[in-house]
């Protein structure tokens, strides 16, 4: 257990080994880590474990009192949570998928990397931590705030509150229900984006011709298609989504009907999932719940939407994976049969329980951002009406990314709705 500090904080690494079917502990086991961060002399103070958004992506690495993090430590121990598959966590990559042996046995071990285990993870951690009968405060991201979710209704005894910002879950909405409600929202950021910046409409629809006309390569290998140039639209439901859009549209082209290879790069480096392969393989089975394969159902539900690949405008697209990304990116290639198999897989695991959550005694305090381009601002509101004392803040002020964003006032805002003083 390593201990090092940073300006104003004191870090320490926790490795902690766990099943990794909790339904059969004496079985296989990963390994579970989880970073503390203390402000120096800290004694007393409850823990706060915050779950990052995803899935697939790591903890923070913060440098001294950065971000939210600067508020969170006026009253709390805070504790970083690799989730199982992401970070110093036992790691899903191209890697340790291969030493799993065949695809149907990759995807059989992927189906254990969802918001449950993780849940299960955490309460283990926070045994060892803290001791039977003790509680703690959890901080739930975007999908760490699904992950809150599955909290409440599983192990609310863990819990002395939750925190939840931008990542309240359709209790019952299967995946295809998500993306109905989530393709308009996305084309509603095209039009924000293009008012913004109208000259980006002729711009965009020279790429777009240029890629419908060439084969174009990345610098790793990966083909730029139409489809895969529109992806980068992921960015347009952050706070900045928009400006870092419009900068790399207007400096695509080193001369006449030639792409620069700088900008190849960036596009790369913003396409590729070498680094958090699990987002594309897991994201659509963090909706998967009861009988039925999601069945890669932003591909499908996309049909029914078609100014996303029709019309005068070339519309990006936003949360969404589709099977071509496992063809084009050279980073998801080796597992597209694995990928295949997760999104045909016939049942999955409840990850909410409605019934518990409708006498949950939890306090709860969550951020809805108005204009969530990620999560469905309806589908939320329907949640948070559905547990028990939920107490929830609506704001068009920001975006998705905004505990990120606003060193700390929306998570002082949400510790201020659990304390009864907003």
């Amino acid at each position: 257990m390593a201990t090092f500090r940073h300006p104003g904080t004191v870090l320490t690494d926790h490795f902690l080994t766990v099943p990794l079917d909790h339904d059969d502990p004496a079985g296989e086991t990963i390994q579970v880590y989880a970073r503390e961060v203390v402000a120096p002399s800290t004694t007393g103070k409850p823990w706060l474990v915050f779950l990052q958004g995803g899935p697939g992506s790591a903890a923070p690495r913060p440098i001294g009192r950065d971000s939210w993090i600067d508020r969170a430590l006026d009253d709390y121990r805070v504790l970083l949570l690799d989730q199982r598959g992401t970070g110093r966590s036992t790691r899903i990559s191209r890697q340790s998928l291969a030493g799993r042996g065949s695809p149907p046995a990759q995807a059989e071990y992927l189906a254990h990397f969802r918001a449950d285990s993780i849940v299960r993870d955490a309460e283990i951690l926070r045994r060892h931590l803290l001791g039977a009968g003790t509680k703690w405060t959890v901080l739930g991201q975007s999908f760490g705030g699904f992950c809150a979710v599955t909290y409440l209704s599983f192990a609310p005894e863990g819990l002395r509150e939750a925190l939840i910002t931008g990542g309240l879950p359709g209790l019952s909405a299967r995946a295809e229900d998500v993306y109905r409600a989530t393709y308009p929202r996305v084309a509603a950021k095209n039009d924000a984006h293009y008012a913004r910046y109208p000259e980006d409409v002729d711009a965009v629809r020279a790429i777009a011709a240029h890629l419908r006309e060439h084969d174009v390569r990345l610098p790793g290998g990966g083909r730029l298609t139409l489809p895969a140039f529109q992806a980068l639209g992921l960015a347009l439901g952050s706070s900045t989504g928009s400006h870092e859009l419009h900068y790399l549209t207007e400096d695509a082209f080193e001369s006449a009907g030639v792409l620069s290879d700088a900008w190849l790069s960036t596009v790369e480096h913003r396409l590729s999932f070498v680094t958090n392969p699990a987002y594309p393989l897991l994201h659509e089975a963090t909706y998967g719940q009861g009988d039925g394969a999601t069945n890669w159902a932003a591909h499908r539900v996309r049909a029914e939407h078609p100014q996303f690949d029709t019309g005068d405008r070339i519309l990006f697209t936003g949360e969404m994976h589709y099977p071509w990304q496992f063809e084009t990116d050279p980073a998801l290639a080796p597992m597209r049969e694995a990928a295949e198999l997760l999104a045909a897989r016939p049942h999955w695991p409840r990850l909410y329980d409605a019934a518990r959550l409708g006498t949950n005694e939890v306090p709860v305090a969550a951020a809805v951002y108005y204009d969530d381009m990620y999560v469905d601002r309806d589908l939320s509101l329907g949640t948070a009406a559905k547990i028990a004392g939920a107490r929830v803040w609506i704001t068009n002020e920001y975006e998705h990314d905004a505990l990120r964003v606003t060193s700390g006032a929306v998570l002082d805002r949400l510790i201020a709705m659990n304390r009864g003083e907003v």
